[in-house]
């Protein structure tokens, strides 16, 4: 029993992949991280609910098949099967969780960021535990109106680490998302919307972060079987 209190369990993180791609290929491209930083988490990648209903811009790099989230209009300002979106990835959590934290690129990013705030306000994830960890890789903010009035209600409180690229066009809305944050760590790289592979100051900080989630669990699970 002591020894077993001892051990700090890996953090869980539900991982969401990108705009028509896949669980796999965020599998990839997450593997690409030293096995240092890669080993401390517990890593799920689901599909999302819908195979890619045009062309994916992986084609050639990565092997289908490609899946997306949700559909938008050229403007990123309506959805479609949004709300499907939400009861899938509700679903899933229920069945393979609980989880501590979502880890997100591109489209699976801007979603990550947007969960809490959705949860908070009893729109999404309301059969699952609270979201308290986000890892956010090219993300931004969700710009359908409906949705964001929700998701930004208030600040994000859950501690957040955040990619951002030098050349990636998402840069200017990540920096905006990070307004919305109450406790952003930000490692900047200087490649454009893809998932970095991490130097040394970029390990450094994402072992810390990772060190931070540790701790904090530790602490909650401690107070848990005080209580029990």
């Amino acid at each position: 029993m002591g020894k077993e209190a001892e051990k700090v369990r890996k953090p869980r993180f539900l991982c969401l992949h990108g705009f028509r791609t896949s669980g796999e290929i965020l599998k990839k491209q997450i593997h690409k991280w030293p096995e240092s930083v890669v080993q401390k988490l517990d890593l799920v990648f689901p599909d999302g609910p819908y195979p890619a209903q045009g062309k994916s811009d992986v084609e050639g790099i990565f092997d289908p098949p490609y899946y997306e989230w949700f559909q938008f209009n050229k403007e990123f300002t309506e959805y479609t099967n949004f709300d499907q979106c939400l009861a899938y990835i509700e679903d899933f959590m229920i069945k393979q969780g609980p989880f501590d934290g979502l880890l997100g690129f591109s489209q699976g990013a801007i979603l990550s960021a947007g969960l809490p705030g959705l949860q908070a306000n009893g729109v999404a994830l309301t059969k699952v535990p609270k979201i308290k960890f986000l890892i956010i890789i090219g993300g931004a903010k969700f710009k359908s109106p409906s949705v964001a009035e929700k998701a930004y209600a208030s600040p994000i409180q859950c501690p957040s680490l955040h990619f951002l690229g030098e050349t990636d066009f998402l840069k200017p809305y990540g920096l905006e998302l990070l307004e919305s944050c109450v406790d952003p760590v930000v490692i900047n790289h200087p490649k454009g919307h893809t998932i970095p592979r991490l130097d040394e100051k970029g390990q450094e900080t994402t072992l810390s972060f990772i060190e931070r989630i540790e701790n904090t669990l530790a602490k909650t699970e401690n107070t848990d079987s005080l209580l029990d």
